[in-house]
């Protein structure tokens, strides 16, 4: 039986799987960037864009722990600066354009916190931006409906959920600040 690119996809990962290494980021993001390119006549990808679900868990790996999450976004969205705590993830977009923004995290002699915009990025289909455990972002999907993959390399909603690691960021008096006083 022929294998979609979906199939292929969680058979390479699974090879090269392993502790967090420029190696193991290099791979994900390579076979991520093959598996955004793979045709829509393939019936997982055609359901997805004939579904267009907000949320949609496509994989989830039994003996490594990865997740493969699909996002449909319109045109607008924005989810406000945040990090992904001691994970690390990797965007892809199959549809339509997402602007990732990337922050330092600054904190004063008084303890105050405050982000520093460092850069902006335009990323387009079969394009991936991967952040680090600690790295600080937002999205704003730019044009839409926009498809993104999320992969994850452990179930990020369920550790934020139950540990709290994610760290959330509200704007106050134009300066982006710690979500919580």
């Amino acid at each position: 039986m022929a294998k979609n690119s979906l199939d292929k996809f969680i058979e390479e990962v699974g090879q090269i799987w392993g502790p967090l290494t420029s190696e193991v980021i290099a791979g994900c993001r390579q076979h991520l960037e093959e598996l955004v390119k793979a045709p829509s006549t393939e019936e997982w990808l055609a359901a997805l864009h004939r579904e267009a679900p907000t949320y949609n868990e496509v994989y989830r790996d039994p003996t490594h722990g990865f997740v493969l999450l699909a996002h449909t976004e319109h045109e607008g969205l924005y989810r406000p600066p945040h990090d992904h705590g001691r994970g690390w993830v990797i965007y892809a977009i199959q549809q339509g354009e997402i602007e990732m923004r990337t922050y330092a995290r600054i904190e004063a002699p008084d303890g105050s916190v405050k982000l520093v915009k460092r850069d902006s990025t335009l990323v387009r289909p079969g394009q991936v931006q991967v952040y680090l455990p600690g790295d600080i972002h937002d999205t704003r999907c730019i044009s839409g409906p926009a498809l993104l993959f999320r992969f994850t390399e452990r179930d990020l909603k369920k550790e934020d959920k139950e540990e709290h690691r994610v760290t959330r960021y509200i704007e106050r008096d134009g300066v982006w600040t710690l979500g919580r006083l």
